[in-house]
């Protein structure tokens, strides 16, 4: 990786371009990204926004209810789609889940979980999106609130969500974690991005923010106590 880095001063953005399209062909998306997020005049969509995974990720979404340019725009931020990624805290594989989350999301739907099933890609997504659907679920289909929760745990949006009602990108601003807030503008415009990718849909990021974001509607279903 220093390597890497060292190699690429100086060079431009066709250099650049050359550069990240060497990582996409050997499948190392995380250099991929960031080699060719340095650009300024050329900017290469399809180097920045990569789609491994697509078939999976999309079928299922379908199967669970969930919109698939989200789950792009969630793993781009989580691990570049790079599955052998481990976090500092233990999150693991490609969306990045905790070992305690796993455990309780294969409870959830029924499977059989032992820790080395995290590091698979294909578990690994079940269960991340899995989870990543009771997380929207438990906060009324807010990407944000959702995004939110991924990332700090649900119990942090949900003591956040209390106050005012705001309008939602006055919400994210005032998120009081700096890395949280950050995660939440990317992902949602990660997702952004993939939907014009994926879907050909015009990149409207109003569309996922929502209006606004207040404390939880009395006659809302209780959101799962046990939600990890």
């Amino acid at each position: 990786m220093r390597e890497w880095n060292f190699s690429l001063r100086g060079m431009g953005d066709r250099q650049l371009l050359a550069a990240a399209a060497m990582a996409c062909d050997a499948q190392d998306w995380q250099l991929c990204i960031n080699t060719s997020e340095r650009t300024r005049g050329e900017i290469d969509v399809a180097q920045r926004y990569p789609t491994p995974y697509k078939e999976e990720i999309a079928e299922r979404a379908r199967e669970l209810g969930l919109d698939a340019p989200y789950v792009m725009g969630l793993i781009r931020q989580e691990t570049r789609f790079m599955a052998s990624l481990r976090s500092y805290v233990g999150a693991s594989g490609l969306m990045q889940l905790m070992p305690a989350t796993a455990k309780w999301t294969a409870k959830k739907y029924g499977v059989a979980y032992t820790p080395d099933m995290i590091t698979d890609p294909s578990t690994n997504l079940k269960l991340g999106t899995g989870y990543l659907r009771h997380v929207l679920d438990a906060f009324e289909g807010s990407q944000a609130m959702a995004a939110a929760a991924y990332n700090a745990g649900p119990g942090r949006p949900r003591r956040w969500r209390e106050g005012p009602v705001i309008d939602t990108a006055a919400w994210a601003e005032n998120i009081p974690f700096p890395e949280t807030r950050d995660y939440v503008k990317k992902v949602l415009s990660n997702a952004t991005i993939y939907a014009a990718v994926l879907n050909g849909e015009q990149p409207v990021l109003r569309t996922r923010l929502g209006r606004v974001i207040g404390p939880r509607d009395a006659n809302a279903p209780s959101p799962e106590k046990d939600l990890p």
